[in-house]
């Protein structure tokens, strides 16, 4: 009988773990499957196991092509399974083309005189996940915010940052889910930002890859109406949890989309910019509508001197905007009370009501 030997911490059993347990059990008769006990997964990757073991081993035991499980409690980096290895001296170790420690692994063939199989990638049978992967999903949110922006945009775009300037933005509801999208789609309301998030991922690394800024994702995970401090990467100035917008704050449909990577080396004032980003920062910090309202149309006029579409004057509105880089998608209003907002969503088409959003 020819014995095959596979090991690895198994943390979450996936479609890909099967795949490499038919493969590696189509070498032999026998197939011994080893996983890190809990202790040796906290000892060397600090985190818990998915599962206790015993429940984990019985998952194991149960898979048609697996013919024994053994549990792994030797502290040796990568060969957990040492003590039982040597004494056990199965026919194959079979390792994944990614395997990290074939150094030692080889070594502990060679002490055995068991053969040290490398099975090559072959195409999966289905799209390829990892346990960090299914981790991230099964943490990521259901719902999610999008966002509006007020003053000091494209300051977080790391080519364009200033000390001392600020981008001031803020989470809005209704949220939206990976199967109910209420809204339109390149929009300017930081959508790829939710997006991210829904599916687990941070969302900063991948807006910065494409160019733009990050205030996108910062804000969506972080949630509230926020002041950030200009730079590279995010830096939470303050936040307010947005009551002062409660019932003032409704969006509206452009009627096109927009692309803001096409945008972000256009040529704009950014001194004007900077001077948006600080009065509304003042006003989020006094809570004075009027001078939030000041650092918006500071911050459109520089909009306009970029050519964009005047948007249209709507009775009780403090200000407006285009959201994200402007040339289309969604505008946001800012009224001075619920009363003006809800009476001009009323009469206005494509003009719709959100509502700030802090967890």
């Amino acid at each position: 009988m020819k014995r095959i030997f596979i090991s690895g911490c198994y943390d979450i059993i996936h479609a890909g773990h099967l795949q490499f347990f038919e493969e590696a059990r189509a070498l032999g008769d026998h197939l011994t499957v080893s996983f890190a006990s809990e202790d040796v997964l906290w000892h060397h990757k600090q985190r818990r196991s998915s599962i206790p073991d015993e429940h984990k081993k019985a998952v194991l035991e149960g898979l048609r092509m697996v013919d024994e499980v053994i549990i792994g409690t030797d502290h040796d980096l990568g060969l957990d399974f040492k003590t039982y290895f040597l004494e056990a001296k199965p026919h194959v170790l079979a390792v994944t083309e990614d395997d990290q420690y074939e150094v030692i692994k080889r070594n502990l063939c060679e002490q055995t005189g068991a053969t040290y199989r490398v099975l090559p990638k072959t195409p999966p049978k289905f799209d390829p996940i990892s346990t960090s992967g299914i981790v991230k999903w099964v943490k990521a949110p259901t719902e999610s915010p999008l966002r509006v922006d007020f003053a000091g945009g494209w300051l977080d775009v790391p080519r364009h940052a200033r000390e001392g300037a600020f981008v001031v933005n803020c989470a809005i509801s209704p949220l939206v889910s990976l199967r109910d999208w209420n809204y339109e789609k390149r929009a300017g309301l930081g959508g790829s930002g939710a997006w991210a998030l829904l599916n687990g991922e941070d969302g900063v690394e991948s807006e910065l890859d494409l160019g733009v800024g990050w205030q996108d994702p910062a804000v969506i995970r972080e949630t509230g109406l926020c002041v950030w401090r200009s730079g590279p990467r995010p830096v939470l100035d303050f936040k307010r949890n947005g009551d002062i917008l409660a019932g003032k704050l409704a969006i509206l449909w452009t009627g096109s989309e927009h692309d803001t990577p096409g945008f972000a080396d256009d040529e704009r004032d950014y001194e004007k910019i900077e001077a948006s980003g600080k009065l509304a920062r003042q006003g989020i910090l006094d809570e004075c509508l009027q001078q939030l309202a000041e650092g918006m149309q500071v911050y459109h006029s520089v909009q306009l001197e970029e050519g964009m579409t005047p948007l249209p004057e709507i009775e009780g509105s403090l200000a407006r905007k285009y959201c994200g880089g402007g040339h289309g998608g969604y505008a946001v209003y800012l009224f001075e009370s619920k009363a003006s907002r809800d009476d001009a969503v009323e009469q206005t088409p494509d003009l719709r009501a959100v509502e700030p959003y802090c967890r």
